[in-house]
């Protein structure tokens, strides 16, 4: 069964409409707008406001639900470092919650551990497509009063006990980058039921303009007043983090496919799943009964130099002769780069970060998963070709275990 591709919807129909209309801004056209509306009632929640990353996402949340500089936010140790970059553009600092090791995301317990009278906010990552343990992580917002981010660039259309991820937290952030589940090529978006919070992201990621609503993207005034020289339009500090009409009509195309999309890389995920099955050195990621993985991508623990005395290089080194199409490494904990552990990020706002130090040893569980982690590319357009690097996995375990 071939994979649609991801440009074999109205993608390029939608993308002429746009050359057409020559309203090419968000804050001009209606393609983001629509996007915006298409997407937020997709994941069951009143608000979309669209950006253009999946890291301008996340900075703006965290300013929305009212982190200011010096409060602390909670981020997990296993995940890319977008989460922690986007706290401090909030001038607010990390703080690292370390992760469940089968799941790979927050533990609910080290979370509650870390929470100090500065903590603001709770920016939790669904990894891989797998939802967080939702239950226990808002029982501990609601008990302390901080509000929670979801971010769930990697997890499209997942569930937990039967509700969409993106309708737990305060917000909810999803990436449309390359890899990701829809994509426009760069691209994002915040999704919320509180216009309150809508509103400030708006306003965070359209230059600070007075009269941004949570609902609409362009400046609406009365041209006398909007172009009297004495007209005042900015009320708070923003950026300018908007989709522009392009990126929004191939995202909306997209999200008209998103569930057969979502379908091919569980599909894929499955196939791979089966080639690993009983193999005592790879332990997939664990994925509860009552929730659904959308698969991002196939997350796996290697355990071979332990089990049968061979090293992930080697392991990987085989899987690619046999014709696999290389495995991927986990990104590095956050607090271990290289920007994090010289204390580069001190310089931003020495009064803020200058007694800050992070180091080996704060969140072991992730630091032991992220050396082991073998990740399994899921996005193939057509399931022959998973089928083939399936067998190419199992040729290879079948070769060490002679």
């Amino acid at each position: 069964m071939k994979n649609p591709s991801k440009f074999l919807g109205n993608e390029l129909e939608y993308m002429k409409k746009v050359l057409n209309s020559e309203s090419w801004s968000a804050t001009e056209g209606s393609w983001t707008g629509k996007l915006e509306k298409e997407f937020s009632n997709k994941m069951g929640t009143k608000h979309g406001v669209a950006f253009n990353s999946g890291t301008s996402t996340l900075h703006a949340a965290l300013e929305a639900v009212g982190v200011k500089p010096g409060d602390e936010v909670i981020s997990p140790a296993f995940t890319v470092i977008m989460n922690t970059s986007s706290t401090i553009h909030a001038n607010a600092i990390p703080v690292y919650a370390d992760v469940l090791e089968d799941r790979y995301t927050i533990d609910p317990e080290d979370l509650e551990r870390k929470i100090t009278p500065k903590t603001k906010a709770i920016s939790i990552v669904s990894i891989y497509g797998l939802p967080c343990e939702m239950d226990e992580i808002m029982h501990i917002s609601n008990k302390y009063g901080i509000p929670v981010v979801e971010d769930n660039a990697e997890c499209f259309m997942s569930t937990y006990k039967g509700k969409m991820v993106g309708s737990f937290g305060a917000m909810s952030s999803y990436s449309f980058e390359n890899s990701k589940h829809i994509s426009c090529g760069e691209g994002g978006i915040l999704v919320t039921d509180n216009a309150e919070y809508a509103k400030r992201a708006r306003k965070v990621g359209g230059h600070g303009f007075k009269n941004l609503m949570a609902d609409e993207g362009r400046v609406k005034a009365d041209l006398d007043v909007f172009q009297n020289p004495n007209y005042k339009r900015h009320d708070t500090i923003g950026w300018n983090y908007r989709l522009s009409e392009f990126l929004s009509a191939i995202a909306l195309a997209q999200l008209e496919r998103i569930d057969s999309l979502v379908d091919m890389r569980v599909k894929s995920a499955e196939i791979f799943l089966n080639a690993i099955e009983g193999c005592p050195y790879l332990i997939p990621q664990y994925t509860p009964d009552y929730s659904t993985n959308s698969y991002w991508s196939l997350g796996v623990r290697y355990l071979g130099e332990e089990k049968i005395g061979v090293s992930w290089k080697d392991f990987r080194k085989r899987y690619i002769n046999n014709g696999g199409d290389g495995i991927y490494g986990a990104w590095s904990v956050p607090y271990m780069e290289p920007v994090m552990e010289s204390r580069a990020f001190v310089e931003r706002m020495p009064s803020i970060y200058e007694n800050i130090k992070y180091g080996a040893g704060l969140c072991p569980v992730a630091e032991k998963i992220q050396s082991q982690m073998m990740v399994f590319k899921t996005n193939y357009r057509d399931s022959n070709l998973a089928l083939k690097k399936a067998d190419a996995l199992k040729k290879t375990i079948m070769e060490f275990e002679k």
